[in-house]
């Protein structure tokens, strides 16, 4: 299948064309040795500072060969022995085919599928985030140098915040809480890059393969209610850019060392991200020291003049994003007009040279001007890389560990495999491998339905679908009910796929779909024992009246597991592994679908009864919480004296500088401290955890703080650290949590300026509270 022009279709509208189908070559590197003539260039010489390389590269290309380098999809130059290169390729849980870089067609036909990015999240695991993004890398230079690919860079990991329930993209991201999707990101993308977990030297410079901090900034809505993504203005106050929509961005760039940021489709208050000088240039590169490559998503940039009529004329658009520090256009925008705006002096030639230094610099450091592939940093991973035992087994991991159990009434799960004779699963997602993966997704090593999966255990396994489809616009209910009864139990799997919610397609509702409540009612009044319902979904649903039935006596939510999904839940419904994964999103009642998704605002307004969003301000009902999760065991924590009761920030400072807060609180300006004195002001939390139940199992365990007395601009609570531990029965053990003020305990004032109240917090483990007083 031919995927058509990129200036056609945005980067959703390919999802759907999955497969490229070109010839496997010998993959492409500049500086061939098999073109001799130009080797002497000092470009080719490996032993010169990159800097010096591409400096000489650049200045033997003429305008028209730098204007052909500024588009996702960038010629050969056959007189200085340059390859072709694409920008585009996915990464997001997995290699995947969409995009224009990567084929499947060769001795490479399938890659390791690995939970979508919110399951993952679920296993509050930074190590476990760090792995996969290592295998993702490993088998990304893999295909490359099986010639499968065209090029080395992918654009993942997506850790904008998942704001609203709605969002049909959540499913791609770590969650809600900026602490947590900037630890994915850091840990994703040394894991990918090549880096080593702790953040060690990076490879003296070499990337195994490139990631990509997408989108930035406040990218959170695609299709909603007629408000398009490409046109969208997100009204976002400095007080929510400050302390949620930017820190995992600042996290990705500054302590994740990314080498490339995607720049979003959507305006932040007026003023498009591809075009926004201050974000992209004096935020990401200045502040953030980011060095790498900038790229539009796709179409993004003929978006800023054709959509958001932001420009008078495409070269003025085309001098905005190149002199705001955007490098490459996914499209064809910057290929059709850059010469013109030249020409018109709209934009200095220098311009274009400082995107090519980027875009250049970052191939070198994937050693593709390094010529024979043999001799590459990365040389020797080939195919037998590819779907490894290690590889799948770490995809069954994920999922283990991210499935969450919701609910677990009189201990009903887990079942017992030598009591039961028959099983019934019942439900459109129960017998459909490919809902299992989410979007962005590969062409997995295996593929296990659940129904097949359980069906191992029970050999008497029947399964009907219930719906027509996910959305279930008509029910079979009569044959659903006819096929559970007479079974042990009932395994109802539910929930949603991606035509329901995925990227250019956001929810209007938070129920299940068309008749599935009513199916699922009908076959649980039915059934003989209480059923087991199992959501397959990215976003939350409510199911409160699944909650709330008593015949309905446990709920797993499944997310969208992967291609070792099925397996997974499997083992958990009869015991062979003991759930831990813990909600990364709040699940909000169905009425919320009344504040409006284009409503940015992070903190409520009590006068208009806006409620807020995420766990942090949220202050209406919930169906289940953000960090919710069941276990077969029982946990137990306990402070241990070692953790402080008093902060004295002020001996810290030679000339302590406080201001006055709104409440009257002496405050202090993070950015006054400095980088030495938040590190001097690090402290320990020390926690003991005790597995006081009956089973092993691996248990996140997540530290919270929250103020006393909450001020106006303060979180009701703040995630401040989380660790994933796992114990044997009776066993106890001890954690530290390194605390920083700066980073976990500081607030954000309504001109973005982070300060630390004076005061006291609690720190907080589920029952357990120690309090903390901040002294200024």
């Amino acid at each position: 299948m031919k995927l058509l022009p990129v200036a056609a279709l945005s980067n959703a509208f390919c999802l759907a064309l999955l497969f490229l189908h070109t010839e496997s070559t010998q993959p492409p590197f500049s500086c061939d040795s098999e073109n001799p003539q130009v080797l002497s260039f000092p470009f080719c010489q490996t032993k010169l500072p990159i800097r010096k390389r591409v400096q000489d590269l650049v200045s033997r290309l003429t305008l028209d060969e730098k204007i052909s380098q500024l588009v996702n999809s960038a010629p050969a130059i056959p007189r200085l022995g340059l390859s072709p290169y694409e920008w585009w390729s996915e990464a997001l849980h997995g290699v995947s085919g969409y995009g224009h870089g990567v084929s499947f067609d060769g001795s490479i036909g399938h890659v390791t599928s690995f939970p979508q990015v919110l399951l993952t999240a679920a296993t509050f695991d930074s190590r476990l985030w760090y792995r996969i993004g290592q295998a993702t890398g490993i088998e990304a230079r893999a295909v490359y140098n099986a010639g499968q690919a065209k090029g080395m860079t992918f654009w993942t990991p997506n850790i904008n915040i998942f704001r609203d329930p709605r969002w049909g993209r959540g499913q791609e991201t770590p969650g809600e809480d900026p602490l947590v999707a900037g630890n994915y990101a850091v840990a994703f993308v040394r894991g990918i890059q090549g880096d080593s977990f702790q953040g060690g030297k990076l490879n003296n410079g070499h990337l195994q393969a490139s990631a990509c901090c997408k989108h930035f900034t406040a990218y959170d809505l695609d299709n909603w209610n007629g408000v398009m993504r490409y046109g969208f203005d997100a009204q976002v106050t400095q007080q929510d850019l400050a302390d949620t929509y930017q820190p995992p961005f600042r996290s990705c760039v500054k302590d994740g060392r990314a080498s490339g940021i995607m720049c979003a489709y959507n305006r932040v208050n007026g003023v498009p991200n591809c075009a926004d000088y201050n974000l992209l240039t004096k935020t990401a590169r200045r502040e953030w020291g980011f060095h790498g490559y900038i790229t539009s998503d796709c179409d993004a940039v003929a978006a800023i003049y054709d959509v958001h009529k932001y420009t008078k004329s495409p070269e003025e658009t085309v001098a905005d994003v190149l002199k705001a520090g955007m490098d490459v256009d996914c499209g064809s925008f910057l290929k059709n007009y850059t010469k013109s705006a030249v020409q018109q002096k709209k934009l200095p030639e220098s311009e274009i040279d400082r995107a090519l230094h980027n875009l250049f610099e970052v191939q070198m450091r994937l050693g593709l001007f390094n010529g024979n592939p043999n001799k590459q940093h990365f040389g020797n991973i080939g195919p037998n890389h590819v779907c490894t035992q290690e590889h799948q087994e770490l995809a069954l991991e994920a999922a283990r560990n991210g499935i969450v159990l919701l609910k677990n009434s009189a201990k009903l799960l887990p079942l017992s495999k030598n009591k039961i004779t028959s099983l019934a699963v019942i439900g459109p997602n129960g017998n459909n491998a490919y809902a299992l993966l989410g979007n962005y997704e590969g062409r997995p090593c295996k593929s296990v339905e659940i129904f097949k999966a359980l069906q191992s255990y029970v050999t008497n396994t029947k399964f009907h679908p219930g719906c027509n489809a996910v959305d279930c616009t008509s029910v079979a209910i009569d044959d659903a009910v006819n096929t559970a009864k007479g079974a042990d139990y009932v395994v109802l799997v539910m929930g949603l796929d991606q035509t329901q919610e995925t990227e250019d397609r956001d929810r209007l509702y938070l129920t299940l779909p068309g008749q599935q409540e009513s199916l699922v009612t009908a076959v649980t009044e039915a059934a003989d024992k209480p059923v087991i319902l199992v959501l397959v979904c990215g976003g939350p649903v409510d199911v409160s009246f699944a909650k709330y039935n008593p015949k309905i006596g446990s709920i797993l939510w499944a997310g969208y597991p992967g291609e070792s999904g099925g397996i997974a839940l499997a083992e958990i419904i009869f015991g062979d592994h003991n759930p831990g994964g813990k909600l990364p999103v709040t699940w909000y009642p169905k009425n919320f679908i009344r504040v409006p998704m284009t409503d940015m605002r992070m903190r409520p307004e009590p006068s208009s009864g806006y409620p807020g969003r995420t766990y942090r301000f949220y202050n209406g009902e919930k169906v289940f919480e953000f960090g919710h999760g069941l276990s077969y065991s029982a946990y137990k924590y306990k402070f241990v004296s070692s953790t402080p009761n008093t902060i004295y920030l002020n001996q810290l400072l030679n000339s302590p500088t406080s201001t006055e807060s709104s409440n009257s609180l002496r405050t202090l300006s993070v950015s006054d401290m400095g980088e030495d004195i938040c590190e001097k002001a690090k402290f320990s939390a020390v926690v003991g955890i005790e597995n006081s139940g009956e089973v092993s199992g691996r248990h996140p365990v997540l530290l919270f703080a929250r103020p006393i007395t909450p001020s106006e601009r303060s979180p009701l609570k703040q995630l401040v650290g989380f660790q994933s531990v796992s114990l044997n029965s009776g066993e106890r053990t001890e954690l530290e949590f390194v605390i920083s003020p700066c980073e976990h305990l500081s607030t954000a004032t309504e001109d973005g300026l982070m300060v630390i109240e004076e005061g006291y917090k609690y720190l907080m483990l589920e029952d357990e509270e120690h309090p903390i007083n901040i002294v200024i």
